[in-house]
């Protein structure tokens, strides 16, 4: 049993770079995990590559709705949310208010 069992966690921006990589070992640790990014492509390789429980999600963080829809399939799917982290690298990051605002009062909630 890993460290993680049960827990359900959301990395931003997880289908490249360090999220990536937090995304693989959060799996390999027993955490459900939803991964965002905006290219359909690339989560499709991420999800693929991880393999276990991972789902990914379609969308800008930039977004409000995006990020709505988002955490109304999380709430639907698991009821919780255990563990948020934002990775998109600085320079692509136009995001953060919505971001910044919607995981200030999400992300610390049980859904």
């Amino acid at each position: 049993m890993g460290k993680l069992e049960g827990k359900v966690a959301l990395i931003t921006g997880g289908n490249s770079g360090i999220g990536f990589g937090t995304a693989k070992l959060f799996v390999a640790e027993g955490a459900h995990v939803y991964i965002t990014g905006r290219r359909q492509d690339r989560l499709d390789r991420a999800v693929k590559e991880i393999g276990g429980k991972v789902t990914g999600v379609q969308g800008d963080v930039a977004s409000i709705q995006d990020l709505q829809r988002l955490y109304e399939q999380i709430k639907g799917d698991h009821g919780k949310l255990d563990s948020c982290s934002r990775m998109q690298e600085q320079q692509s990051m136009r995001l953060s208010e919505p971001l910044r605002r919607s995981t200030s009062t999400r992300c610390s909630w049980g859904m």
